[in-house]
This record gives structure tokens, C-alpha cells and sequence, in this order.
């Protein structure tokens, strides 16, 4: 089995303008065009399984619209969404027990995009009401190549949050950081909280990119692809030829997702 713990759409309305506009900002090609009949072709020539998509609610207000198609695309082809809180909404714990009542296994939410410092005190509260909802969290973490200037969620600034909130379910995506991954070496590895490795491999030498796995601990990590920015069939072909044991393989690939994800697996 595969699961993909990190890929996006868009409603297929406004797919097209939106990969587009992504890619200029990035300079990013990508592999699917951004829609879920995209993304399920993806995994059925890839042999996933499953796949988590992370949509983000970028200005308060957007919550209802963002969580009710999380929900509705939900168990489609495997597709598993997410939902999203803009954390400075007004009614933002409103709209994170609507997402847990709509039966969305976790939120996304983007530091960058959604203009917070990860170690802001005032969206603690947010974080710590999705914990006890059972909610799983996914945080883009280090730089955003779309959007340049500060770093919202850096690995030290992420160490402050996990030291004030505590770990658990919190998922911090391309490996703690994108780019930053001295720093995760740093602050985050060996934390409570679990690492996404979308973006990671190929940007990292494979050494390293074991050292800091081993070091977090291969039962704290993710497969992610960052698809549509990522391919999984080229990303599933790199991490098998990384150099992690047949246990760790399979613990990245989906026995760590499945509980997160109320995934049934055998032993």
C-alpha cells in the first residue's frame, strides 16, 4: 500500500488558472493539471493507494466553502481531503468543530499564505482545539519558493509552538522545512510531531536525507509529493532506491499514515 500524505487540487472551475499562476510564482512544472481526475489518474499509474489532498482557506470566511468540499470529494478514488481554518477568522472554532462533525480527519494551515508566524501565541488556541478535536494538523513549513520573503513556520520558530502547545498529531511538511533542513536537524528532529517528506528528496543527497529521517525517527515520517508539484510514480521510484530498510520503506509509505487516517492495515 501507498498513501500520499500531501497533494492539492482545485475545483475543476478554477484548476486551470490556478496551476498556472502557481507555476509562474514557483517556476514549477507540474505533473497532473491539478484537478481530482488528475490527481486519481496520478495514482492509479503509480500505485497509490490513497491520497491526502490539503486544500487552504486564505482569507477568513472561506472555511464553510473549503470544509464542505473537503468533505464532499472525501472517499472519492481514494482521495482523503483535509479541510482548512483561516486561524484569525472569527469563527474559526465554529468552523473547526464543523470540520470534525463533517468527519475530515485533519486541516491544513499555511503560515505563508494565511499571514502568521507559526510561534504566534494567538493561533495556539487553534492548534490546541484541533488536537482535541482528533483533528490532525499539517503545517507548510520553511520557505515557500512561490512567495518570497520572511519564513512563516522555520524550524525554530516551530520548536517554540511544539514547546508551548506539545506534539502529537502536528505534521510539518517537506521534511521539517523546506531548505531549512540544518535548522530541522536542529530544533526539530526527535520531536513529537511528525515530518511530511514531500520536496525533499532529490533536493537533499540521499545521506543526508537518511541522517535527518533517522534521526526524527523513520515512525514519525510521511510519503508526501507535494503533487501536482511533485510526481508520485518519479517520487515513489526515488525513495525506494534511497537506502531505507524494508521496514522503514513501509513505515514511511503508509503504516504511519494509516492511524492518522483511520486506514485499517494488516499487521
Amino acid at each position: 500500500m501507498v498513501i500520499d500524505f500531501h497533494t492539492h487540487i482545485f475545483p475543476e472551475k478554477i484548476a486551470a488558472r490556478t496551476i498556472a499562476l502557481l507555476s509562474e510564482r514557483s517556476g514549477l512544472t507540474p505533473f497532473t493539471d491539478g484537478t481530482l481526475g488528475g490527481l486519481t489518474r496520478s495514482m492509479a499509474a503509480a500505485g497509490v493507494a490513497y491520497s491526502v489532498t490539503l486544500p487552504i482557506a486564505t482569507k477568513p470566511g472561506q472555511e464553510r466553502s473549503v470544509n464542505t468540499y473537503a468533505a464532499e470529494i472525501t472517499g472519492k478514488n481514494g482521495i482523503i481531503s483535509f479541510g482548512s481554518v483561516h486561524p484569525f477568522s472569527e469563527d474559526w472554532a465554529a468552523a473547526l468543530d464543523e470540520a470534525a462533525a463533517l468527519g475530515l480527519k485533519g486541516i491544513k494551515l499555511h503560515p505563508d499564505y494565511q499571514g502568521f508566524f507559526i510561534d504566534d501565541e494567538r493561533v495556539f488556541p487553534v492548534i490546541d482545539r484541533a488536537k482535541q478535536l482528533g483533528l490532525t494538523v499539517v503545517f507548510h513549513s520553511g520557505v515557500d519558493i512561490g512567495l518570497p520573503g520572511a519564513v512563516h513556520c522555520p524550524p525554530d520558530r516551530a520548536r517554540r509552538m511544539i514547546d508551548a502547545v506539545g506534539g502529537g498529531n502536528l505534521v510539518f511538511a517537506h521534511t521539517g522545512g523546506y531548505e531549512c533542513w540544518d535548522a530541522v536537524e536542529t530544533y526539530l528532529a526527535g520531536q513529537d510531531v511528525y515530518f511530511d517528506i514531500s520536496c525533499t528528496m532529490g533536493k537533499l543527497a540521499d545521506e543526508d536525507f537518511l541522517r535527518v529521517i533517522r534521526k526524527h525517527g523513520a515512525e514519525k515520517c510521511l510519503f508526501g509529493t507535494d503533487s501536482p508539484w511533485g510526481g508520485q510514480t518519479a517520487d515513489l521510484q526515488r525513495i525506494a532506491s534511497v537506502g531505507l530498510s524494508a521496514e522503514e520503506l513501509s513505515a514511511v509509505l503508509y503504516r504511519n499514515a494509516a492511524p492518522l487516517l483511520g486506514i485499517a492495515v494488516s499487521a
